[in-house]
């Protein structure tokens, strides 16, 4: 399995494989292979989750390698990247539901080592706990990778435009096209949440390895503009540019509108 194209595109490291399947078990192995060198020298292998569509053969890929090649997620700790509010952890749309359904329930990850945002606390607490979810990745020496998806307006984790490049995890106001995005899974758009707690841009930026994946072609304008976009506000992506570590991994669809 090879990738298409491999080189760096306006500084930024980007690989197109053929397909979403080739590209997420790509993504999967450098996953599992850094949850190995940790164990190797025991330590533990600190990773940021994303939801959504994006990553999804990326976490069966992981689940196969657990049950078929024995890859064991005990050194793993976890910390994701969002979670709607207000979202009750027992609703089926919220992100502990789908990182269950997903991944956690099919490997052998620690109950204390899984950490998503609450989308239950009380909003006058949320900003003292977001204080301390911060304060946890920093305990645990910082997210050794972070995995992001690519909303259509440029967001990655809930971080809509607007976002400034020093944010860190807080509450955010939805876009109405992410809202909008996410109706579906709601049955309808007045059921979406307003409003979210995501981690930062600043806090994505502290990660010491970013690969942001991103599928198909109606990803193809937004990818493009996080790639060649000056770096502005209304495209948070574009903060990527200059980011130490980032990557993106990209099928062919998805990369139909750069120019190599």
């Amino acid at each position: 399995m090879k990738t298409v194209i491999n080189k760096e595109y306006n500084g930024t490291p980007v690989r197109v494989y053929n397909n979403q399947h080739e590209a997420s078990i790509a993504v999967a192995q450098h996953i599992a292979d850094l949850i190995k060198s940790k164990k190797a020298v025991g330590e533990k292998a600190v990773l940021g989750l994303a939801t959504g569509a994006t990553p999804v053969e990326v976490y069966n890929e992981l689940i196969r390698m657990h049950k078929e090649e024995g890859l064991s997620f005990q050194n793993v700790v976890t910390f994701n990247l969002d979670e709607y509010y207000p979202m009750e952890p027992t609703a089926k749309q919220s992100y502990v539901a789908f990182m269950r359904q997903h991944l956690f329930d099919h490997v052998d990850i620690a109950e204390e080592h899984v950490h998503i945002p609450d989308g239950s606390i009380a909003e006058e607490d949320v900003p003292a706990y977001c204080e301390a979810y911060e304060q946890k990745i920093t305990n645990y020496g910082g997210l050794d990778l972070q995995l992001l998806g690519i909303g259509r307006t440029g967001h990655v984790g809930f971080n809509e435009p607007g976002s400034t490049p020093d944010s860190l995890t807080r509450l955010v106001k939805l876009n109405e096209v992410t809202r909008t995005d996410a109706a579906a899974g709601f049955e309808g758009i007045a059921n979406v949440p307003t409003h979210a707690i995501t981690m930062g841009v600043g806090t994505i930026a502290k990660a010491k390895k970013i690969i942001l994946m991103a599928w198909g072609e109606n990803k193809a304008d937004i990818v493009q503009k996080a790639l060649e976009s000056d770096i502005t506000t209304e495209i948070p992506a574009t903060y990527l540019q200059e980011f130490d570590g980032v990557e993106m991994v990209l099928d062919k669809g998805a990369a139909t509108k750069l120019k190599f």
